[in-house]
């Protein structure tokens, strides 16, 4: 049976990864991420990403004890007394510990040809729920990884996590030291590479030919691809649209890309 802790002091040390949530840097420099919510942390704890502790309020210990493995430490406490340990109002009740997978290697996330292949790729996502949604909407449209480029916040964030609602989890994420030396990889990959742009001289998407392997590059939410980006990229896609709308949600964009190219 898995070992549950009621807390008996706000400074245990065990604690140290809940009381730094809002510290976004420590979490980028660190090993670890941090889970929120019910419904994630089940997907936690039923993934392969390895996970450390889990912290829950005592009104919801008995439906997520049983969930943990044995070993796993299960911290638990008064909503009042987790609230002043994390910072914020509680609502969700359950949070977790887990510790990052390692980057993996971008060859390894390319089949050979002519295997089939959906990726996406992020040059310059700052939003972490925006990159949250852009995990979750990959991985429901059969990305085979998501890409980010060397400007992207952290995956990794609490946000990020939340949002992706645990299909953080199960797709691999691979953060890039060089976004264009990895596009070029891509291209000799037999990766097609559409770049999203905002340019009614672009194809339109609704007009787009199929392709089997390929990758779509999302910009910044500011101010969309850069030239260099845009340049090392196959095509040129926009999103036909109506009543002088200028852009779109880049989440809301990628859904839009991502279910046209994998149906």
């Amino acid at each position: 049976m898995m070992p549950i802790h009621p807390i008996q002091s706000l400074n245990e040390p065990a604690l140290a990864p809940y009381r730094n949530l809002k510290d976004k840097e420590l979490d980028r420099a660190g090993a670890r991420f941090i889970a929120e919510g019910e419904n994630v942390v089940r997907r936690l704890l039923a993934s392969t990403t390895p996970v450390e502790s889990v912290l829950v309020s005592n009104r919801k210990i008995s439906a997520i004890a049983p969930l943990c493995p044995p070993g796993l430490p299960v911290y638990t406490a008064a909503d009042d007394l987790i609230e002043s340990i994390i910072g914020f109002e509680f609502h969700s009740g359950v949070l977790a510990c887990g510790i990052r997978p390692p980057n993996p290697a971008l060859t390894s996330l390319i089949p050979h040809p002519p295997m089939p292949a959906l990726f996406t790729i992020c040059q310059e996502i700052t939003n972490a729920e925006n990159l949250g949604s852009l995990i979750r909407i990959s991985a429901a449209f059969g990305a085979r990884a998501i890409i980010l480029g060397e400007r992207c916040c952290d995956p990794w964030f609490r946000q990020s996590v939340r949002v992706s609602m645990g299909t953080i989890f199960a797709l691999p994420v691979y953060r890039s030291e060089n976004l264009i030396a990895d596009l070029r990889i891509l291209r000799n990959s037999q990766i097609t590479l559409i770049a999203s742009v905002l340019d009614e001289r672009a194809e339109s998407l609704e007009a787009l030919a199929s392709f089997s392997r390929v990758g779509v590059v999302f910009g910044s939410e500011a101010q969309g691809l850069d030239a260099d980006t845009i340049a090392n990229c196959d095509r040129h896609v926009t999103i036909p649209m109506k009543l002088s709308t200028d852009s779109l949600n880049v989440a809301v964009a990628a859904g839009i890309f991502l279910y046209q190219l994998a149906r």
